[in-house]
């Protein structure tokens, strides 16, 4: 009995994505008696509205194998997973996740905040890191409008917004002054924003990365511990080629893609619903063909979404159960799930070795 039920959920798919969600690392406890069975089960990635989804799939599944009552245990537990080569784990920090656009107007930035606040909806612990040294956007976008504090004059307290710890150079500078900036000071300050600010046990931290393949996303690759990347495109032509450089550019430094976010897919008309095509149609499911990676999910050009973010209060905040907020979700959960899949880091397992001279 506890062999056919292992099996059966070992060869279950995840209902949003075609791949295996319960390993056998994740089956903690199958245990039986005269009237029921006991499954314990702690998966690695945060999906807390969808518990009772997976519960009722594993239920039905089982009437086929048994006629006892299921009592299913479910836990959750986010792991720390490989980044790239050469590059140390920052503290505090288990996973992050960089949204990055070959061009800019794509809407990545309003994507970051919402991921953030969806990954934080399903149970995860989340910050987001606004990475656009020249034009930030996070501050207007979860309403902070407070600069961060310092316990010691040394680091920073990362700002909380809707529950999320949030850290950005808008934070630190008025709304108006222009950051003048060569590509060094740019490169420094963000290493000085990630590393000095005080990130209180991240499960993922979202960076909002400036469009395009510059300064900053060199830095992230050498110097930064990423999990994997998220790529933001429209349908346009135009868009889709700015896209395929960022694609090839993660692939070059060796940074997982996670997928694509097909932004302003559709356009609907907010009198009549009418739904059009205005920026292409299935570009973004082309792009993901080429490259062998999936399409995470589409989102229509919708003035909802642009009057919340205008408001501070992104889409998952003011409506976690709109029809957009369940898309901003079933991205979050497929990018966590992605993650879940790619190697464990061990690096903190082993000792440190010091060789001395006698």
């Amino acid at each position: 009995m506890k062999n056919k039920i292992e099996k059966y959920l070992l060869q279950l798919n995840h209902p949003e994505l075609n791949q295996r969600f319960i390993l056998k690392k994740n089956i903690k406890l199958i245990d039986s008696n005269e009237k029921q069975i006991n499954i314990s089960i702690e998966l690695n990635f945060p999906c807390k509205s969808q518990i009772s989804l997976y519960e009722e799939i594993i239920k039905q599944g089982l009437k086929k194998i048994t006629n006892l009552d299921i009592n299913i245990k479910w836990s959750t537990k986010i792991l720390t997973r490989q980044v790239q080569q050469g590059v140390n784990a920052i503290k505090d920090i288990k996973n992050v996740i960089a949204i990055a656009s070959g061009k800019g107007g794509v809407g990545k930035s309003s994507i970051a905040a919402n991921l953030a606040l969806a990954l934080s909806y399903e149970g995860a612990n989340v910050g987001i890191l606004d990475a656009d040294i020249y034009g930030p956007s996070q501050p207007k976008m979860m309403g902070i409008t407070k600069k961060p504090d310092s316990k010691d004059g040394k680091s920073m307290e990362p700002i909380i917004a809707h529950g999320i710890q949030a850290m950005s150079i808008g934070f630190l500078v008025d709304q108006e002054t222009p950051m003048v900036w060569r590509g060094p000071m740019v490169t420094s300050t963000l290493e000085q924003l990630l590393k000095e600010t005080n990130w209180n046990n991240l499960d993922y931290l979202i960076i909002d990365l400036p469009p395009g393949t510059g300064d900053t996303q060199l830095t992230l690759a050498q110097k930064i511990p990423v999990t994997g990347s998220i790529i933001v495109t429209t349908p346009q032509d135009i868009a889709l080629l700015d896209a395929r450089r960022g694609l090839k550019m993660f692939e070059k430094v060796k940074i997982p893609i996670l997928g694509i976010v097909e932004n302003m897919s559709t356009h609907i008309c907010s009198n009549c619903g009418h739904e059009e095509f205005i920026f292409g149609k299935d570009g973004g499911t082309k792009i993901c063909s080429d490259y062998d990676t999936e399409l995470l999910g589409s989102l229509p050009l919708d003035i909802k979404i642009r009057e919340n973010l205008d408001a501070g209060k992104p889409s998952i905040i003011d409506n976690p159960e709109s029809e957009i907020s369940l898309i901003y979700r079933s991205i979050a959960r497929k990018s966590a799930l992605k993650i879940a899949g790619l190697s464990e880091d061990h690096s903190s397992k082993f000792p440190n070795i010091v060789i001395q001279q006698s």
